[in-house]
């Protein structure tokens, strides 16, 4: 083959992608899938009927502002003044992207140099390394480690940053450090003081704060999410990034936003301008309605984002107790709709598996072929030097009907009994 074939360099050695791998074998509609974060309950069902509105009307069929739909800039600056206690531009200081991952495309591509540091934190949603990789910058990773836990169930919140520890990542070359709150796979929600330390380091050393916050409306009894763009001196270093799919259960309709102060936005436009350009006008007008249908509402119960948390921190426990139930250890989350737990008390036979992946790969392999249950291995949230501290765990997804959960209940009821 020619060279002129090859592969940039740009993308050298980013080919492999866990949802890619994994959701190919979920595919066999007798796996019970509690593997890529796809929600099987139903959105809300003004949510569903807005998008048919749209439908019918012809100029929303067409081309809308590249940056995102006027309507819908309006609903997300009315909605997050709420939180940010600040006037947010709708035209400057919202940029409407194609999913989250769009907004972190843009923000690496656009604030990232060659010869760059961006820190990120362990486990990591895994396409953080490779964007920063692509943007010729260097990750540079620090772990989240457990305290010890003695009698007691184990919580994402006993997983934490050391101070010292991190701020030894800060140099003269870092350039940003992606947060992710609430956290995937973990669940953790960081706290005030956590975010504090993260804040005092961003300006100590002069750093941008990429914030993934699309898991922020599923927060548990006794957590409250906060938004670092809103301590001191952090809104004119920090882009936070939303998610249609995770606030309204709507992944397939892959909108996301980033909010942040113009002379960041206007960076992250220039790069969508010149790839995707824009975003599909019927779901963003969709979108708006729904979110308009919540913002007047956000005190009642009934609002989504309040009554979605609820129901899932039932479907949460329950799957806590499954786990508990045959002998597993998992780590409550405090946010998001995963758990994850150690799996090497399950008796597996992985003799016939590939030697050289990490013992999870194998593991959820063997479970979806032999028992007809899928998860997503750990161990694709972390680097290479960091998968063997995590290659025991696997993350379940819950944001599941019941009847998909009673499935799971009863394949992992019937496995053998835990080694002892």
């Amino acid at each position: 083959m020619s060279l002129k074939f090859k592969n940039s360099k740009r993308i050298e050695g980013l080919d492999r992608n866990v949802w890619i791998e994994f959701t190919k074998l979920a595919a066999d509609p007798s796996v019970v899938n509690l593997g890529q974060g796809l929600p099987d309950i139903s959105p809300p069902s003004y949510v569903k009927e807005e998008l048919s509105k749209v439908a019918l009307i012809d100029s929303l069929n067409q081309y809308t502002r590249g940056f995102g739909h006027p309507p819908l800039v309006k609903a997300l600056s009315s909605l997050y003044e709420k939180f940010y206690q600040k006037e947010i531009n709708p035209n400057k200081e919202i940029l409407v992207t194609v999913g989250a991952y769009g907004s972190l495309f843009n923000a690496i591509q656009g604030l990232i140099d060659e010869g760059d540091e961006v820190i990120i934190m362990i486990p990591f949603y895994d396409c953080y390394e490779p964007m920063v990789r692509m943007a010729g910058a260097t990750p540079v990773f620090i772990p989240l480690r457990s305290k010890p836990v003695d009698g007691k169930k184990w919580s994402s919140s006993d997983w934490t940053l050391d101070p010292q520890e991190l701020e030894s990542k800060f140099n003269s070359k870092t350039k940003a450090i992606i947060l992710n709150t609430p956290h995937n796979p973990i669940g953790k929600v960081y706290s005030k003081e956590e975010l504090q330390v993260i804040a005092d380091l961003c300006i100590k050393y002069d750093t941008l704060c990429i914030s993934d916050e699309v898991y922020e409306w599923l927060v548990y009894t006794g957590n409250k999410h906060l938004k670092i763009a809103t301590f001191p001196g952090m809104w004119e270093r920090t882009v936070t990034i939303g998610s249609a799919g995770k606030t309204f259960s709507v992944t397939g309709w892959k909108l996301g936003w980033t909010i942040g102060p113009n002379h960041l936005i206007k960076h992250l436009q220039t790069v969508q301008q010149n790839t995707v350009y824009t975003c599909a006008t019927p779901l963003q007008e969709a979108l708006a309605q729904a979110l308009w249908i919540d913002i007047k509402r956000m005190d009642d119960p009934e609002c989504y984002f309040n009554s979605l948390p609820k129901e899932l921190e039932v479907k949460r426990d329950r799957m806590v107790r499954l786990l508990e139930s045959v002998g597993l250890k998992p780590i409550v989350p405090d946010g998001g709709y995963f758990i994850i737990a150690d799996v090497s008390l399950l008796d597996a036979d992985l003799s016939d598996m590939k030697n050289d992946e990490p013992y999870d790969y194998k593991f959820v392999k063997w479970m979806t072929k032999n028992k007809k249950l899928s998860a997503i291995p750990v161990s694709a949230f972390c680097n290479s030097e960091s998968k063997p501290q995590f290659e025991k765990f696997v993350r379940f997804c819950f944001i599941k009907k019941d009847s998909t959960l009673d499935a799971a209940e009863e394949i992992i009821k019937a496995w053998s009994k835990p080694k002892s």
